[in-house]
């Protein structure tokens, strides 16, 4: 027997009008998704009053009060109701629904929260008086005078108390505060010129500061770098690059940080469009792109960036909460993306982030004591103290004598890798500089190396192949034998030539020439994890480059391999003339730089 379907009744159905009340509560449910959905609008509403000073109260994670106060252009006492109405805006005519410049533009934000909780707006214009209007659950107040500074504020308590199931699928009050930060922060990056306080009034009284910004001045770079360095800490601006390019009527600016600044999760991932914070699978994908050649899969790229175009190419009205954008042309968005922060990357040359030689000094420090330590450097010494040296096991005693310093291989004078003065278990080179010292990671390093050499002979004319003697037969399972045969030709470009060598079978004929001896089979079983990974949305050029980062794996210095002085120094000056040599293919740091000022604090000599 069928089950009767709930949604049908037996009797006729009736079409009938909502009433206002349900319309708007149903609107808030597209437009105010939790407390910082709240927020969220109305602090875009802030800054679209031309606000300078910005501040947001929260109670219990914003569940029982929102209060948002700027010193924007305010609203005169006559339009306090027309604010409250649904489509009632300033920001946009209706005659043209693309040319948006500002935040808001629906005119539904402040219709929606008065229809869920219970809102007062108060609001001063110059030259005006104060006044206020409140709203419960959709009932509208008079409009009655008021005590106020020049501004607005808009003070949102109970929220949803109208629509009490939707408390239900609110987090702790922890987590509700803590995404009221994350959007507040968002909107502080856009607009660093604007002074940002968050206070937590839980409690009552005056409450605690959660976050504070003050108003940055001074040119784009320069403000955003200070407002950056305020909300992500002074890491990311030290180790981020600037970034400002332009095409086909886009512009791309903001910082990117170095891949060995990179991050196990996407968290420190920033992106506007025409001032608008975003998250968009198109530029989030870009962005993965762009990092795809020094990052592995686990690792994400920490960036802050803007785009800002005509607001005709880019519709902003295709989501509820106007956080998805659509371009006219995606293609063109995605490519300034990739190839604006290769750009930057590239010139950036072998830098490193300065966070690795942090956690280096940090290794080197040794535990405190509760007496300090007396160095045999700060001891007293008279003229007829004698200077000598006791080594108590042989019972001897040696008279201190000076001892030359070893002559250096000659290298440039302003060469910043230095010169190599010793391997360290045979897998360390150590470089003296002009002003310190480098620790350098031969495997990693020369891994990088090889793969920019394969990548510009992939790109010129092909990898040179080098014919193996007796061809070398991998055995594995007949499907990967299959998925390895569909990319014959391609492999082939990259200097790896294979065929057919019966059922789960291959046999390899040559390998990458640049590599020299290699193991074959460890090679082919690395390019098929490659291909079993591959990610649909990277393009062939990258995923090309995916595999040549595996092979390039195969054919550098091995760790235990012991080096001359001629050939640290080589290395030293190939890392100086390639591009991303500070990071191996998977972002790991290849060399690690500490300053003669940071050792000699660790020996206590300043």
């Amino acid at each position: 027997m069928a089950a009767t379907d709930p949604n049908i009744s037996a009797a006729t159905p009736v079409i009938r009008q909502l009433d206002e009340a349900a319309v708007n509560r149903i609107a808030a449910g597209e437009v105010v998704e939790r407390p910082a959905s709240a927020v969220k609008e109305l602090v875009e509403n802030a800054i679209d009053a031309g606000a300078t000073r910005v501040t947001v109260d929260v109670a219990d994670g914003g569940r029982r009060l929102i209060r948002v106060t700027d010193d924007g252009c305010g609203i005169s006492a006559a339009e306090l109701p027309l604010a409250l109405a649904r489509h009632a805006t300033s920001k946009i005519d209706g005659s043209d629904l693309l040319n948006i410049h500002t935040f808001g533009f629906r005119g539904e934000a402040l219709a929606s929260l008065a229809a869920v909780g219970r809102l007062t707006l108060t609001s001063r214009m110059d030259g005006g008086d104060a006044s206020e209007i409140a709203v419960e659950g959709g009932r509208h107040g008079p409009v009655r005078p008021a005590a106020a500074q020049r501004g607005t504020t808009v003070e949102l308590r109970d929220l949803f108390f109208a629509t009490p199931a939707r408390l239900k699928f609110l987090r702790t009050d922890r987590a509700e505060g803590q995404a009221i930060t994350d959007v507040v922060k968002r909107l502080a990056m856009a607009e660093p010129s604007v002074a940002f306080t968050l206070r937590d009034v839980t409690g009552g009284g005056e409450g605690r500061v959660t976050f504070r910004v003050g108003a940055e001045s001074g040119d784009l770079f320069s403000a955003l770098e200070r407002r950056l360095a305020a909300i992500l800490g002074r890491e990311f601006a030290e180790n981020a690059l600037p970034i400002d390019a332009t095409r086909e009527g886009l512009r791309l600016t903001g910082f990117a940080a170095l891949p060995t600044y990179s991050r196990g999760s996407a968290v420190a991932q920033f992106l506007f469009v025409n001032g608008r914070p975003v998250r968009d699978k198109l530029l989030i994908g870009a962005l993965r792109a762009a990092y795809i050649d020094f990052l592995s899969r686990d690792r994400h790229p920490a960036a802050v960036l803007f785009i800002d175009c005509d607001p005709h190419l880019v519709d902003v009205n295709v989501h509820p909460a106007k956080s998805e954008v659509r371009f006219r042309d995606p293609g063109s968005a995605r490519g300034l993306i990739v190839s604006g922060l290769r750009h930057a990357l590239a010139e950036a040359g072998h830098r490193a982030s300065t966070t690795v030689a942090g956690a280096a000094l940090g290794a080197f420090r040794a535990e405190p004591t509760e007496t300090p330590r007396v160095y045999q450097m700060d001891r007293s010494y008279t003229a007829s103290t004698p200077v000598v040296t006791h080594l108590f096991e042989a019972g001897e005693t040696f008279s201190a004598a000076p001892v030359p310093e070893p002559e250096a291989a000659a290298v440039p004078g302003d060469a910043p890798l230095g010169a190599a003065q010793a391997q360290l278990h045979r897998n360390y080179i150590v470089a003296q500089t002009a002003d310190g010292m480098v620790l350098v990671d031969q495997h990693a390093a020369h891994e990088r190396l090889v793969y920019e050499k394969l990548k510009t002979q992939a790109r010129d004319k092909g990898v040179a192949a080098q014919a193996l003697l007796v061809p070398e037969i991998v055995e594995m399972d007949q499907s990967q034998a299959s998925r390895l045969l569909d990319e014959t030709d391609a492999l082939a470009r990259l200097g790896l030539e294979i065929e057919p060598f019966g059922p789960g079978a291959i046999a390899v004929r040559a390998t990458p020439a640049l590599l020299g001896p290699v193991d074959a089979r460890a090679l082919i079983m690395d390019i098929l994890d490659e291909l079993g990974a591959g990610d649909d949305i990277l393009s062939l050029t990258a995923r090309v480059d995916a595999i040549l980062s595996r092979v390039a794996c195969h054919g550098s210095v091995r760790s235990g391999r012991r080096m001359g002085p001629d050939e640290m120094n080589a290395l030293l000056r190939e890392m100086e003339a390639t591009p991303h040599s500070g990071q191996c293919n998977h972002g790991r740091p290849t060399y690690i730089e500490l300053k003669l000022a940071d050792i000699e604090r660790l020996f206590g000599r300043t």
